[in-house]
């Protein structure tokens, strides 16, 4: 299973990169893992609706020009449909077992996602009703896939 996430901006805190590695590096003997980072607009302080609007939708075209027309997009939207990690690494299996061997999670900017990017999608995750920083995001989906991989071969994972 190819997996890839697709996420605006970098980070710039060590721990979180830290953690993302190592998540990475456990992951190897599953499948190929990578990281794409698109850069990230400058947003005013005070932006008008439509300015954010242009900065979500040059975030946007960089996004799209990094999925591959195979790919299976999940993209992380606080209006998605939430699961445990039980029934994530049911979803990541059976797209595995329906041929789907690039599926390719999308973490938007500070404003979220333009709706581009949502019709992308053939999925929409949200992880919960909060809002976490996208940095952090990456952390935990990261993370979840892990754990879902763990899960799939029958391996222990913590509950």
């Amino acid at each position: 299973m190819n997996i890839t996430i697709i996420a605006v901006g970098k980070i710039k805190e060590k721990f979180y990169r830290d953690a993302i590695s190592e998540y990475a590096k456990r992951m190897s003997r599953y499948g190929k893992f990578d990281i794409i980072e698109v850069s990230d607009e400058q947003t005013k302080e005070n932006a008008s609706d439509t300015e954010n609007e242009m900065v979500k939708q040059k975030e946007a075209e960089r996004i799209l020009k990094s999925i591959k027309a195979d790919a299976h997009v999940i993209t992380l939207e606080i209006l998605g449909k939430k699961t445990d990690s039980v029934g994530f690494a049911e979803k990541l299996n059976k797209l595995a077992l329906n041929g789907n061997s690039h599926i390719v999670f999308v973490i938007g900017g500070s404003l979220g996602l333009h709706e581009s990017v949502s019709k992308r999608a053939n999925e929409k995750l949200s992880f919960s009703d909060m809002t976490f920083p996208h940095q952090l995001m990456r952390v935990i989906l990261t993370e979840q896939i892990y754990r879902a991989h763990r899960i799939m071969n029958n391996e222990p994972y913590h509950k």
